[in-house]
């Protein structure tokens, strides 16, 4: 057992909720904290005590103010930030919390570059990472001009999924193009905004190498398949299964975590194709397949509180290897799931001359969603409110859209 006191955010989402269960199963007081009172997070058996903060989205400084506060309040020894949301705001706080508490939230520098996908590109060609060919442009003139030496379809990356600008955190979504008319309209839309990287399409199985390392050092490596993808045309797995560590994508992976003295928490994603692994992103931030992982058996929230809280959490530091995880193990996120088979099933898609599963699969999958084989991010039988918590948003959402639809 151990005294240490840690506060994890977002405690409604199936990651945080993930850690919540695996710090509370190592005798650690949690704390979750969220901005809906309605967390599903803060009915798990493994929390302590809750706190409530503003909506990061609309006031991430009183969302700053208010963990600044409650780590005073409950002698936290550390903060895991979940989403972008908090982590961008933190990161920028961070010297306010010197004293307080620890912040498992990486170097600012290196933070910076996994945030900016153009920042990574150029990493990636640095230490001879593959990446797909890609143009950086600023307005729909430029990515006209560059179009034609990359070919159609395009990928319309902004070069950051958040932005954190002091006052609001700001989302942008990549889209795809299929000609000049859709680039130039799409690209239009983020003039003054953002600028974007314009990348060839390669089609493939999308992969995540997961780490924990300690200024580079890998101290754990965990690999999954993204079996489906919200979006369909490639995003947030909705279903992945755990595999075995591939040695080209841990290599690749691991080079650019070296090359960033990256300490935490990470997940590099690769397309793969017919000649082998292409870079997608870096992950800087607890990734949403993690309770993938804690299942079969690479506890990556156990060793992160490890790393930063060293001989007070019974151990100087976590071991240098990690032991080797079971393969074949599937998780599911539920809400993420069935947006899958709705988008398989539906009759129009947004970008039809993308490959897409056929119809057949989304019958598949909802066949299969009472599958003990594949079982689910948050559902869980030693704590089952979160999940049934959880499950009841996920009704009431379905069943809003289906009463909007019609």
């Amino acid at each position: 057992m151990t005294d240490m006191r840690v506060l994890v955010t977002d405690a409604g989402r199936g990651s945080a909720i993930s850690v919540l269960r695996s710090l509370g199963r190592r005798g650690i007081t949690v704390i979750a904290a969220d901005h809906d009172a309605g967390s599903p997070g803060f009915r798990s058996r493994y929390v302590a005590e809750h706190v409530l903060y503003p909506d990061p989205a609309l006031a991430p400084e009183a969302v700053v103010e208010t963990l600044l506060r409650e780590a005073r309040r409950h002698r936290v020894d550390l903060i895991i930030p979940v989403s972008d949301e908090i982590l961008l705001p933190l990161s920028g706080a961070r010297e306010r919390f010197e004293g307080v508490c620890a912040l498992a939230i990486p170097d600012a520098q290196a933070l910076a570059c996994v945030t900016d996908k153009h920042a990574t590109l150029e990493l990636a060609r640095r230490v001879g990472v593959p990446v797909p060919a890609s143009a950086l442009v600023h307005d729909a003139a430029e990515a006209l001009a560059a179009a034609p030496d990359l070919g159609w379809p395009l990928v319309v990356k902004p070069i950051s999924s958040r932005s954190y600008d002091g006052d609001a955190v700001h989302s942008f979504e990549v889209t795809y193009a299929d000609g000049p008319d859709a680039l130039a309209q799409q690209v239009a839309a983020l003039e003054g905004r953002c600028a974007a990287l314009l990348q060839r399409y390669h089609a493939g199985e999308g992969h995540g190498v997961e780490l924990l390392t300690e200024h580079g050092h890998p101290l754990a490596v965990f690999q999954h398949h993204r079996l489906h993808e919200v979006p369909i045309t490639g995003g947030a797995s909705s279903l992945r299964e755990s595999v075995p560590v591939d040695p080209v994508m841990r290599e690749y992976a691991t080079r650019l975590l070296a090359a960033l003295d990256w300490t935490g928490l990470a997940m590099v994603e690769f397309r793969v194709g017919p000649d082998g692994p292409v870079l997608m992103e870096i992950n800087g931030r607890i990734w949403g397949s993690l309770p993938l992982a804690v299942k079969s058996g690479v506890d990556f929230p156990a060793r992160l509180a490890q790393l930063y809280l060293g001989e007070a959490m019974n151990g100087a530091r976590p071991p240098a290897t990690s032991p080797p995880a079971r393969v074949g193990v599937r998780s599911r996120n539920l809400g993420l799931e069935l947006v899958w088979i709705g988008s398989v099933l539906r009759p129009n898609r947004r970008y039809p001359f993308l490959a897409a599963p056929p119809r057949r699969a989304g019958v598949t999958a909802a066949l299969r969603l009472l599958s003990p084989s594949d079982g689910f991010d948050v559902l869980c039988r030693e704590d089952p409110l979160p999940g049934i918590l959880d499950a009841g948003k996920v009704v009431r959402r379905l069943a809003g859209k289906v009463r909007h639809g019609s």
